[in-house]
């Protein structure tokens, strides 16, 4: 089979492509022949090798995957063989042809639902579900989404208005996303450093951070007294060691910061919204933005694409 690997971390043209033997799932997994392949933030920084020590050379790359259900573990259900799912790959493993996946990592996919679409919201829709249930956030607060191109802050846009979040504030980089965004649910544009021509709030209740990096202190002088900041990212890196020290200077303010990750919820409880997620998705309530779908031979151009900040959405592989 075909997979994306890669031969050295750094730019995208340290990812190749390789023919490598169809893996045999172990007893408590399956083998997935997938039909479409998210491409997502920790992807690129995991190429990047800024993520941390733990990642070698050769590691096939990607978490999220569509497709059919081929083969099983010994210890797996016959009953999954045939069906449509999505799946959690791990750390590794996606950009490939077959992957593997820990049986209690698949959702089943509804039938009017397309693979493309799956994993376009399957981890997306699911982290800004919970994120926004980590922050409290409450009808009437407002909120701000740093990062609001990708497929996490679309989704966290549209669970937020849904939520009966009186504003929605996103940073962008260009005034069409921004309109798009708009589309989905924004109220406020401002510029990734947070600036705006136009009067926006200049406090938020809420504030759901993709994005980390340098920059991320500046935005908790952003929160409102008992504002509440939730990384749940860091495309462009951590943020400083001294970040608290903001907090501690405006301790009279109450606000707070955290961060967030979906290993912490019980695996039974992501199914359950991840399903939930999907039945939105085939009533028209959540959107499913894709930037582009390429061929899995494509992957170094879709990091570059990722690397250049040039992508609405998420874009997809597809064997």
């Amino acid at each position: 089979m075909r997979a994306v690997v890669i031969r050295r971390f750094g730019d995208p043209g340290g990812m190749a492509v390789v023919e490598i033997p169809v893996p045999t799932p172990p007893t408590d997994h399956v083998l997935i022949r997938t039909e479409a392949i998210g491409v997502g933030g920790v992807d690129a920084v995991i190429r990047r090798g800024t993520l941390g020590a733990g990642f070698r050379t050769g590691m096939i790359p990607g978490s999220e995957v569509a497709g059919i259900v081929e083969a099983v573990g010994a210890s797996v259900d016959s009953s999954w063989i045939g069906r449509r799912v999505w799946a959690f790959t791990g750390t590794d493993g996606g950009y490939a042809e077959h992957t593997l996946a820990p049986v209690g990592e698949l959702v089943p996919i509804p039938e009017s639902l397309a693979s493309v679409d799956a994993v376009t919201l399957g981890s997306a829709a699911t982290v800004a579900h919970f994120a926004l249930a980590h922050a409290h956030l409450s009808a009437g607060e407002s909120v701000l989404v740093r990062g609001a191109a990708g497929s996490i802050g679309i989704a966290t846009v549209e669970l937020a208005r849904r939520g009966g979040a009186k504003a929605i504030a996103v940073t962008t980089s260009s005034v069409e996303r921004g309109l798009q965004l708009k589309r989905l649910g924004a109220t406020e544009l401002l510029s990734r450093s947070g600036q705006s021509d136009s009067p926006v709030p200049k406090q938020f209740d809420v504030i759901i951070d993709i994005v980390g990096g340098p920059d991320m202190p500046a935005f908790l002088d952003r929160l409102a007294p008992n504002g509440r900041m939730i990384l749940v990212g860091a495309v462009a890196g951590l943020p400083p060691e001294n970040f608290g020290s903001r907090l501690l200077r405006a301790f009279q303010q109450s606000r707070s910061f955290a961060t967030f990750s979906l290993a912490s919820i019980p695996l039974e409880a992501r199914d359950t919204v991840r399903a939930e997620v999907f039945d939105a998705a085939v009533r028209g309530e959540l959107h499913p933005i894709v930037h582009a779908v390429m061929p899995l031979d494509h992957a170094a151009e879709a990091h570059r694409q990722m690397d250049l900040g040039a992508v609405l959405g998420r874009i997809v592989l597809t064997p």
